[in-house]
């Protein structure tokens, strides 16, 4: 039977995910991480509206002028989640500053994630997209640390877009070495998102191929904590995480450099 396009990066992502240990051969998965196969898709359009519509009317919104501005925004061709965000603009302008902030460079990148993006108590259509779309914005600057805890809040069956959620999940994960986590992620996010573009199986795919040939200790793993430490640079945080992964680093070069001077030592013996 030949493989269809269709299935292909998976099964290739999947091999080489358990190739290289990351996921148990056996495909025994714990309670949390049971998925259901193919069973999340994006949000459909009507029913994306609907939820959108609500919740702005829920929180005051029904003047001409936003009500407008709504109807423009889900008219034109612009994705689902996009449509979800800009609603969430439109309706709450404390979102639209901390949404803005997060994808301004100019801007000091978070230490924290804000609490409007925690609070349990708001309704989960807003919490949850909110989430998502903050992650995304983060992403974009590399700030994985927060994006990937503004995606722990909530759960990829709770968004409009759970390919995405998942996709820059894995992102986040592979960036910050959580190879676990990522495979986690990368599975789910093939296996179990039906409609799932094909940018975001061909990077997951690219980024099963990184992490299988990953090894603890070898260059690789240096150049990886330096990328790592650089990255880390570039956001003004030089404080103790960035110090701690120098350290290894450094201790890491040492070892190789004593482990290369006992084999010449020994080959001149």
């Amino acid at each position: 039977m030949k493989l269809t396009h269709r299935f292909l990066v998976p099964a290739v992502a999947l091999c080489l995910l358990l190739g290289a240990g990351f996921v148990r051969a056996d495909g025994e998965k714990t309670k949390k991480e049971i998925a259901s196969f193919g069973s999340l898709r994006v949000t459909p359009t009507d029913v994306a509206r609907t939820q959108a519509q609500e919740w702005l009317k829920s929180v005051g919104k029904t003047d001409e002028a936003t009500q407008k501005a709504f109807a423009d925004l889900w008219s034109s061709d612009r994705t689902a989640l996009d449509k979800v965000t800009q609603t969430i603009t439109l309706g709450n302008p404390d979102a639209k500053q901390l949404l803005d902030d997060a994808r301004n460079p100019k801007v000091s990148a978070p230490t924290e994630v804000p609490a409007l993006v925690k609070d349990k108590k708001l309704p989960s259509f807003f919490r949850a997209n909110l989430a998502l779309a903050y992650a995304k914005a983060l992403s974009s600057r590399r700030v994985y640390e927060e994006a990937l805890e503004a995606l722990d809040t909530v759960k990829p069956e709770q968004v409009v877009d759970p390919g995405a959620f998942l996709f820059y999940k894995a992102v986040a994960e592979h960036s910050l070495m959580k190879g676990r986590e990522a495979a986690t992620s990368i599975v789910r996010l093939l296996d179990d998102v039906s409609d799932a573009p094909e940018r975001y199986k061909w990077v997951s795919a690219l980024m099963a191929v990184d992490m299988a040939n990953w090894r603890e200790k070898d260059l690789g793993a240096i150049a990886r904590k330096m990328d790592n430490v650089e990255r880390r640079l570039d956001l003004s945080r030089g404080g103790p995480k960035t110090q701690k992964l120098q350290k290894e680093i450094i201790a890491r070069l040492d070892e190789l450099i004593k482990e290369k001077e006992n084999q010449s030592n020994g080959c001149g013996s």
